[in-house]
């Protein structure tokens, strides 16, 4: 995999994360919260549907059952190029 493609997912899926773990947003404006839940899952599902014939295929499987924490845990324990 591609180190660029690597970084860009590895952030989407950390950023995600920081998205779902952000309670306050989401007891004050719980709208906003959706929002930016949907905008980086949508950003996360491009990047893989433009670079899925790059990714190995455990990844690819994680990410089309959006098995994002395993695909996070995926990239994390990859070995380096």
């Amino acid at each position: 995999m591609k180190s660029f493609i690597k970084t860009e997912l590895e952030s989407l899926l950390k950023r995600r994360l920081l998205v779902i773990a952000d309670h306050a947003l989401r007891n004050a404006d719980p709208a906003a919260h959706l929002a930016q839940l949907t905008a980086v899952s949508e950003a996360i599902d491009k990047l893989f549907q433009e670079h899925r014939k790059e990714l190995p295929p455990r990844l690819c499987h994680f990410l089309s059952q959006a098995s994002f924490q395993k695909a996070l845990e995926y990239i994390e324990n990859e070995p380096g190029e």
